[in-house]
Order: C-alpha cells, then sequence, then structure tokens
C-alpha cells in the first residue's frame, strides 16, 4: 500500500510511488446504523468494524472518514488515552487489509455528555494547547501508516463574532450530535481570519512535531467563504498557506446544482480541493449524481456517508430514507469505477 501525496501543480494527489493519480472516492463512517459513535463499539463489537469497512471496500470506496471523539482519547489536559490509541494502530492495521485511505479527523465533540468538564473549563489557550496534545498523541501513532490520507484538524470549525457564554463551546446539535464546534469564546477584536490562521498553524506544527509526511486538512462548512450573511470566519485564501488541500463539505440543493458548484469554486484557491461530505439530504440521488459531474473540474474527491446497512438490508426496508439511501450507494458503487483506483499494495 502506497502513501499518499500531493500531485505536481497541486491539482489533486497520487500514489508516492508509482506515481499514479489517486482521487478519493469514499464514505464518512461517522456512527453506525443505531447513531453510536464509533468509540462506543470498536472495541466489544470489532467484528462488526470489519464488517463495515469490508462492505465500503466492496461498494468501491477507497476512503473512509473516520470521526475522532476528544473525550474518548484525553483523560486529562495533557494524558492521552491508551486504550483508544492501542485501537487506532488496530483501525489502521485493518485499513491497510482493506487497502482503503483514511481521513482521521479529530477533536468531536458530537456527544455532548461524553465532553469532559474539565475541557470545557478550559480558557482558549489551554484548550488549544489539549488540542496539539491530542493530535501529537495520534499522529505518532499513524505517522508511518500508509493508510493515513490525511489529517482533517476538527469537524466544521468556527470563530465566533464578538463573545459567548463561558463553556459555550458547541453549537446547537444537528439531531443528538454537535458537529460544528468553536474555537474561541472571545473575538477580543481580533480579525476573525486572524484568529483560524493562528489556530490552524499551532495544531499543525504540533503534528508535523512527530509526522512531517501525511497531508493536514480541516472541514470546513460551505458558508466559510468571505460574502455577505453568515460566515465561519475561516475564510479559504487566508487559511489555505497553512493546509495542505481544503475540503468543503457541501449538501446541494434540488434545483440549486449550479449554486452549489459555484460555491465550491470559491474554495479553488490553489490548492486540492476535496468535498468531504455530501450526500442526497437536499435533493434526489439522481441530482447528487449530476453535481458529482459538474464539480469534477473542481473537486479532487469525494466522501459521501455509510451507516452500517448494506443495500440488501436497505431493500428490507420500507422507509423513505432506507430508499433514498440505497438509490445513491447504487450510484456511488457504479461511478466507483471511474475514480477509486485500487492502489498497489
Amino acid at each position: 500500500m502506497e502513501h499518499i501525496q500531493l500531485a505536481e501543480g497541486a491539482r489533486g494527489f497520487v500514489l508516492s510511488e508509482s506515481q499514479r493519480a489517486f482521487r478519493p472516492w469514499g464514505f464518512n463512517y461517522d456512527h453506525d446504523e443505531r447513531g453510536r459513535l464509533l468509540e462506543d463499539y470498536w472495541e466489544k463489537e470489532w467484528d462488526k468494524v470489519e464488517q463495515d469497512f469490508a462492505e465500503m471496500r466492496g461498494l468501491g470506496a477507497n476512503c473512509v472518514r473516520i470521526h475522532l471523539q476528544f473525550g474518548k482519547f484525553m483523560e486529562s489536559v495533557d494524558k492521552p488515552n491508551p486504550a483508544a490509541l492501542r485501537q487506532l494502530e488496530r483501525l489502521l492495521r485493518l485499513a491497510e487489509r482493506q487497502q482503503l485511505y483514511l481521513d482521521l479527523t479529530g477533536l468531536g465533540c458530537y456527544h455532548k455528555k461524553d465532553v469532559p468538564a474539565w475541557y470545557d473549563a478550559l480558557d482558549e489557550a489551554e484548550r488549544w494547547q489539549a488540542q496539539c496534545r491530542f493530535w501529537t498523541a495520534v499522529a505518532e501513532r499513524a505517522a508511518r501508516s500508509p493508510a493515513v490520507f490525511c489529517y482533517d484538524l476538527m469537524n466544521e470549525p468556527v470563530v465566533p463574532g464578538g463573545q459567548r457564554e463561558r463553556g459555550g463551546w458547541l453549537a446547537p446539535p444537528f439531531g443528538d450530535k454537535h458537529f460544528v464546534q468553536f474555537i474561541t469564546l472571545d473575538q477580543r477584536q481580533r480579525p476573525r481570519p486572524d484568529i483560524a490562521r493562528a489556530w490552524v498553524r499551532q495544531l499543525v506544527q504540533a503534528i508535523r512535531r512527530v509526522d512531517r509526511r501525511h497531508l493536514i486538512t480541516v472541514g470546513l462548512v460551505d458558508w466559510s467563504l468571505d460574502r455577505p450573511g453568515l460566515t465561519s470566519g475561516f475564510v479559504p485564501q487566508k487559511v489555505v498557506s497553512e493546509l495542505d488541500f481544503l475540503a468543503v463539505h457541501l449538501y446541494p440543493h434540488q434545483g440549486k446544482l449550479d449554486q452549489a458548484a459555484e460555491t465550491l469554486r470559491g474554495f479553488a484557491v490553489g490548492k486540492p480541493v476535496v468535498v468531504e461530505e455530501s450526500f442526497p439530504l437536499w435533493c434526489s440521488a439522481e441530482e447528487l449524481e449530476q453535481f458529482v459531474e459538474k464539480s469534477e473540474p473542481l473537486a479532487a474527491g469525494w466522501f459521501f456517508f455509510y451507516w452500517g446497512r448494506t443495500l440488501e438490508e436497505l431493500a428490507q426496508d420500507k422507509d423513505l430514507g432506507s430508499a433514498l439511501l440505497r438509490a445513491w450507494l447504487e450510484r456511488f458503487r457504479k461511478r466507483a469505477r471511474l475514480y477509486a483506483l485500487t492502489p498497489n499494495s
């Protein structure tokens, strides 16, 4: 299994030895069919993890995005959880066997009940330092594995405008999960993009102390562009210099595929852009495939979602959600041959 690196001209990715083009085509494996996060079952139900990885590979994926939760990996500000790190190494070995590259997304606080009280009590500088310690621990274990596609610093970070309440690090949940997280509670009259860039730089430096090879990105909401209305503070032009490529989360709306493609174009600021999250949430499976086709000149790769239900299991369900997911997974499998080159082992 070859390592992944940037292609010359920063337009995409290649396999390190053969220099064959590599285009991520994969899934977010953020929870299972019961809504459980990976760390909730990856010890007692390891066979399920193995089965899900085999199923994703069978659908034609070459990449899987894993969402690591801060509270499961850190026992204190500077003490990682050794059991979680051992399990991460086990996951890396599984990925190598299945020829699946991993997007390791960190610092998750998806279930508020699992977030340590001591973590929320930290001030900005202390919290950033704890986040650095998380990433140093993870990157130390992952540095030698060719299965690592990238490190994603955090899922959907936001710099608030003004001041937030003490301990208010999480945005409102989507369902029962807090996917959006604030990196500071007080802007203190600093330009928001400056805060974002400083945070990215500090975490990247923490990773680079132990791993100088693997790619680094951050998963941005699509409202990160510098334009009127709601913004995240992570303006692509202001943070791109600190990253190897940009990752954007983009969910096309019915009848607005051109608008989604134009938003994607806004993230094309000199380095590869990966659509790290997408799904027929606001459109049909057919329209999502049309968006993929429209985005081909711009996107260096795509990640969708897999939640542990096979095509056969989904076919037995009669609800609309299962039918929509099955329709998309069938399209995903058919298109896989266009993007998912089988890497050399």
